[in-house]
């Protein structure tokens, strides 16, 4: 006798984990390339209306010099390029108008980094420390949570931005490889940066004016 038979149950196939640590990587690489995008577009804002992002009652230090030659050297470049390609291709439109555009798109991207750097800066003030990077990095860095200030230069290159140290695991936002100030905290502090979710212990930084910011830093901290 014939019947009808369900069909055979299949053993369900295991997740690959790398699969959905893949799938967070590329959410994170997206929403921090979003991210930046908009930080362009805002920091020309700031430049062109001259606003700088610096706390009420806060004093400012910059800590794009080590990096400003450069950055002045590529957005030259870039603006160069742009009418050298379009009279190369200028005989092939549907080649040349898209050509013009990234070329415009990435001028403007590279003056919002450049203009990123330079209304954002490091913060001293009544409500402790900011710490920034262009438009990526806001650290926030309250006086209650902050144990000392020192000078402290290193120079380390290709290193990861957190890592483990003897003093503790450090966030490390050096300019052209150099910092020379290092924060310790009072106890480790969850924080959010572009690279994710870390606990730590301390923070490096470079400041263009380091006597300046440690002069206000002492006006807060004995």
């Amino acid at each position: 006798m014939t019947g009808v038979h369900p069909p055979a149950q299949t053993a369900a196939t295991p997740t690959d984990p790398r699969r959905g640590h893949g799938t967070r990587r590329l959410g994170r690489f997206a929403r921090r390339a979003w991210i930046m995008e908009l930080g362009v577009y805002r920091s020309i804002y700031r430049l062109v209306f001259r606003r700088p992002r610096v706390p009420a009652g806060a004093s400012a230090f910059s800590y794009h010099s080590p990096v400003m030659t450069l950055l002045v050297i590529f957005v030259v470049l870039s603006a160069v390029e742009i009418p050298i390609v379009d009279v190369i291709v200028h005989p092939w439109p549907y080649v040349r108008i898209p050509l013009l555009i990234l070329g415009i798109w990435g001028v403007t991207w590279m003056l919002g980094l450049l203009f990123g750097y330079l209304t954002r800066p490091h913060a001293v003030g009544p409500d402790g420390i900011r710490v920034r990077e262009g438009a990526e990095l806001d650290l926030d860095l309250p006086w209650e949570v902050v144990r000392s200030v020192e000078r402290d230069r290193s120079v380390v290159e290709k290193a990861p931005r957190v890592r483990d140290e003897p003093g503790g695991r450090t966030y490390a936002v050096r300019m052209a490889n150099e910092a020379n100030v290092r924060i310790e905290l009072e106890h480790p502090l969850e924080v959010r940066v572009p690279q994710g979710r870390f606990r730590i212990d301390a923070v490096r930084l470079w400041v263009d004016d380091i006597d300046g910011f440690m002069t206000a830093v002492r006006t807060h901290i004995p």
